[in-house]
């Protein structure tokens, strides 16, 4: 097996839960996309990170079955990892900033991936929800505390690729701070923490904490 780091990202309060993410750091070692790609697919995360220049900041992110060419957590991992003040994705110029224990990524809600953002009632609906069968990639949610901007969500990829639900997805926290136009607190999964926000030139902010896995 290739060697590779796991971090997780968008951990919670007491540092928690999170979304495991893997990262080969010697990007080089993987040069083609079909390599890439099955390197992937053998790691088994949501995201794995290959590192192609780690003082410029860039890097390729895949999933088990495709190649993204923005993802939110592993942005968010990878800077914290590299210690840089951007990323330069397939899809641009990724802002990266850092605010007490968050790493925090921004970017534009246009290259985020579609998804399909399921409003419900009460954070008690989204909790006794079941894994859908594979169809769309749905992001549950429903206010918490809409006054304060605290949310509660589970994602659903959708794939059919073994992923069946996300543990904390910055892309979709993405689109939702976008829809909703405002910053938000989300708790995702099992009690993973995403922080969002807006920037002044129209971009969107989306940051947690990070750790080593083990």
């Amino acid at each position: 097996m290739i060697d590779h780091e796991v971090l997780r990202v968008f951990c919670g309060p007491g540092g928690g839960y999170g979304n495991a993410l893997g990262v080969v750091r010697d990007g080089a070692a993987v040069p083609g996309e079909r390599d890439r790609q099955a390197v992937a697919r053998e790691l088994g995360f949501s995201e794995t990170v290959f590192v192609d220049d780690p003082e410029r900041g860039v890097i390729d992110i895949y999933t088990p079955g495709l190649r993204l060419p923005f993802a939110g957590h592993p942005c968010v991992g990878a800077a914290w990892l590299l210690g840089v003040d951007r990323l330069v994705t397939a899809a641009g110029v990724v802002g990266v900033r850092r605010e007490g224990v968050f790493t925090r990524i921004a970017a534009p809600a246009g290259w985020a991936p579609p998804r399909t953002l399921r409003r419900h009632a009460t954070p008690a609906e989204v909790d006794a929800l079941a894994v859908p069968p594979p169809g769309e990639w749905i992001y549950a949610w429903a206010w918490q505390d809409e006054a304060a901007g605290t949310v509660r969500a589970r994602a659903f990829p959708g794939r059919g690729d073994g992923i069946d639900e996300d543990e904390a997805t910055g892309a979709a926290a993405l689109l939702l701070t976008a829809e909703l136009g405002r910053g938000l607190t989300i708790t995702q999964g099992r009690g993973s923490l995403i922080v969002t926000g807006l920037t002044a030139d129209g971009l969107v902010e989306v940051g947690g904490r990070v750790r080593r896995a083990g």
